[in-house]
């Protein structure tokens, strides 16, 4: 009986020690932010834009209705950051709820003028995550790529994230970056951010319209662009097609992509869909200079031949893996020669350098851009190997008269 009383005096008294949900916000009292956008104004100020769900619109179109707009994007401005979010507060009557958003767009403009400064108010922020992606709006504002509305993908910040994602795994030309990895960049000795662009492909104007996703072509839309290249937080360049798919591949990002080669005088009759794309950067100290060397290797499919070809061959498959090994190395080494020409170290072969030879690094960094990095001697070895030849050997002309 002592032991049962004792028992519910130490539960009752252990009530008063519980706190409550001192911080609960009803869903209604929440506007969720599903991207946000970074521009400078031609005053110096920050335009901070917020996209918004409207979840009664978003929750209509999944189920198969079609009642209004699914996003509403708000602008404010600010002489930082945070004065411009708590700006937000005079035209949205809810509060600003970050943690579900996924994608950051910086206008083309601010990234060439500095990002340094920009991810301090995110790190601080306890809702909003550093795993969502961050991308260059190529050619234009934040601000306005973040009103184009989107068919098949409601959320115009879904729709870039997905298709960047899916452009970094099928072609290899793009990447996909959070605002973590590009903190890590800009702090880290040795090694330079990079980013994805979008862009905006039409009438920006009219693909702000709800009759945007009303039609069999978009008069508007959402392109992924190149690759942003960074130097001390101001963006460089932004480069495209084999220099940006090289770069990923140096990066050991690259995931599958497709190689054309050259067959009997032939050009590109020949298409090497690669599954399983790999590298390897590894430095050598050789007379107090470093040495890199970058091994790629590459895996993969015959996926076209438009000439006759005998794939049953080994002799021809050998050809074959030669031709593409060295059409990889000159193309990586080509997009080597062209970073070291801009003096920015987007490799990260100076942190490469500091992880083997500390010592070594702390006499070359001070002039690691200007001047060590593009005389740097880079080596490229490629191992291609052909997996499968497709459903079929020869081509099925290769009989025709």
């Amino acid at each position: 009986m002592k032991r049962n009383f004792l028992l519910f005096t130490v539960l009752i008294t252990s009530i008063t020690f519980l706190s409550g949900c001192w911080d609960k916000s009803e869903l209604t009292d929440l506007a969720i932010v599903n991207a946000v956008g970074v521009d400078k104004t031609e005053n110096g100020k920050y335009l901070l834009t917020f996209q918004i769900i409207n979840p009664g619109n978003v929750a209509s179109e999944q189920g198969g209705g079609s009642s209004g707009i699914p996003v509403t994007v708000y602008s404010t401005t600010g002489n930082n950051l945070e004065e411009a979010a708590r700006d937000a507060s005079k035209e949205i009557s809810r509060k600003v709820y970050y943690a579900h958003a996924n994608l950051v767009v910086i206008g083309e403009e601010l990234a060439r003028e500095n990002i340094t400064k920009i991810f301090d108010i995110v790190e601080r922020n306890p809702q909003f995550r550093t795993t969502a992606s961050i991308v260059i709006a190529e050619n234009s504002r934040a601000n306005d790529m973040l009103k184009m509305l989107t068919p098949i993908d409601k959320l115009p910040a879904n729709k870039i994230t997905k298709a960047l994602r899916f452009t970094e795994k099928a072609l290899g030309e793009n990447i996909d970056v959070s605002i973590d990895d590009v903190i890590k960049r800009l702090t880290n000795p040795g090694k330079e951010p990079i980013m994805s662009t979008f862009l905006i492909i039409g009438d920006p104007e009219q693909g702000q319209g709800q009759s945007n996703t009303e039609t069999t072509e978009a008069a508007a839309r959402l392109s992924a662009g190149g690759l942003a290249i960074f130097k001390e937080g101001k963006m460089e360049k932004i480069v495209y097609g084999q220099t940006a798919r090289s770069i990923v591949w140096i990066l050991n990002k690259l995931d599958q992509t497709v190689i054309g080669v050259n067959w009997r005088e032939k050009k590109v009759p020949i298409s090497f869909a690669v599954n399983s794309g790999k590298s390897e950067i590894r430095v050598k100290i050789k007379n107090k200079k470093p040495i890199y060397t970058i091994h790629i290797k590459a895996e993969g499919d015959i996926r076209e031949a438009t000439v006759p070809i005998d794939l049953t061959d080994p002799k021809v498959l050998q050809n074959l893996e030669k031709k593409i090994a060295k059409k990889i190395k000159k193309e990586t080494l080509n997009s080597v020669k062209f970073i070291q020409k801009e003096k920015t170290d987007i490799f990260g072969l100076g942190e490469i350098l500091y992880r083997e030879s500390p010592d070594l690094w702390k006499t070359v960094n001070h002039d690691w851009n200007e001047v060590v990095f593009p005389e740097l001697t880079v080596n490229v070895k490629v191992d291609v190997f052909i997996r499968r030849t497709g459903l079929r050997n020869n081509p099925y002309f290769s009989d025709l008269k």
